[in-house]
């Protein structure tokens, strides 16, 4: 089947069908920005018999492989449609439970593709930012904040590196000083990089690229002091969950982004509001895994002082993410 062919073929199924999807479409909106008592009788009983029109929609358009734009739509509509229609009649607890057993990990499982590309950026940063202070630690101060490196520069002696590795406080509480601004900047970099990606997501682009930079050029410090290995244990520990959400909400803003520039043949509002449910559902995990970083940050920093043991612990993390959020699960509609 040609380009040609697949586009007609996609136009006249939206044609035949839409007046469906924008009637639940305009039921889901008023529900969503008031309440279901915002609806008449006869509305709220509309609601599942266009539901399942939908699901049929969706199934049809996965079966002809048409636009993947158009099945991006049913999918985002379908989904918004579930929960108004059985999210109403859940609890609390099976709505959380709901969050992180199903909508969190098929939320970033759709998302892999951007979380590449969010990943990729973000490694790529600290791999420049490594070498640039490697072969000329004068880059360190254009890449890193002062403030927030403490002393820890290229000037700093093995010996106060070390002991900021390991947890020794100085008076003006060094490492725990240091600790809440890292843990502060990233989570700021985090929402930005959620926030600004429906700028076509070239500020998340900038952003990621930049906070990658910054982490090399700490990294390459220590590793020019003989302490490479150690600042990676030091790192790994929390980093690997901390450093793993802010790809995550990088990829949130990539999703956005791809939506308002590539909208295929919705509108770019139609295109943005199709992925933002998805986009917020990564960002609230992205919190989620935040506070779950500064927890062990917290924890381990005063604890743990062996450096295998950090590994190890940010390894089982590592781990562990990528097995909750690529283990295969159901969508609610199937």
């Amino acid at each position: 089947m040609t380009r040609r062919t697949l586009t007609l073929k996609s136009k006249r199924f939206r044609e035949e069908r839409q007046e469906v999807w924008k009637e639940m479409e305009a039921l889901l909106q008023r529900i969503e920005s008031r309440s279901v008592r915002n609806l008449t009788d006869e509305e709220i009983i509309k609601l599942p018999r266009l539901y399942r029109a939908v699901l049929s929609s969706l199934s049809v358009a996965r079966a002809t492989s048409l636009d993947q734009s158009v099945v991006s739509y049913l999918e985002s509509l379908s989904t918004r449609a579930y929960y108004v229609i059985y999210g109403s009649q859940q609890r609390l607890r099976d709505r959380v439970y709901g969050f992180f057993s199903r909508d969190w990990p098929l939320a970033v499982q759709s998302a892999w593709k951007d979380l590449s590309v969010s990943s990729f950026i973000f490694a790529l940063g600290m791999l420049i930012g490594f070498v640039l202070v490697s072969n000329n630690p004068d880059w360190f101060y254009s890449l890193m904040n002062e403030d927030m490196a403490s002393g820890r520069t290229p000037a700093a002696s093995e010996e106060f590196l070390r002991e900021t590795i390991y947890g020794y406080e100085k008076e003006d509480g060094g490492l725990a000083r240091f600790a809440a601004s890292l843990f502060s900047n990233n989570s700021g970099v985090s929402i930005l990089a959620f926030a600004l990606g429906f700028a076509f997501a070239l500020p998340t682009v900038v952003l990621l690229l930049y906070n990658g930079l910054s982490i090399g050029a700490f990294i390459a410090v220590f590793a020019s002091k003989g302490l490479g290995f150690e600042i990676g244990g030091w790192l790994a520990i929390h980093g690997t969950t901390e450093l793993f959400a802010i790809a995550l909400a990088g990829a949130g803003g990539v999703l956005i982004g791809r939506a308002v520039a590539f909208p295929g043949e919705m509108s770019r509002m139609e295109s943005l509001r199709s992925k933002s449910e998805q986009a917020s559902i990564i960002l609230g995990g992205v919190i989620v895994m935040m506070f779950v970083a500064g927890l062990i940050e917290a924890f381990g920093r005063q604890l743990i002082n062996n450096d295998w043991i950090r590994y190890g612990i940010g390894g089982s993390m590592l781990i562990f993410w990528l097995v909750y959020f690529f283990l295969p699960r159901k969508s609610p509609e199937q």
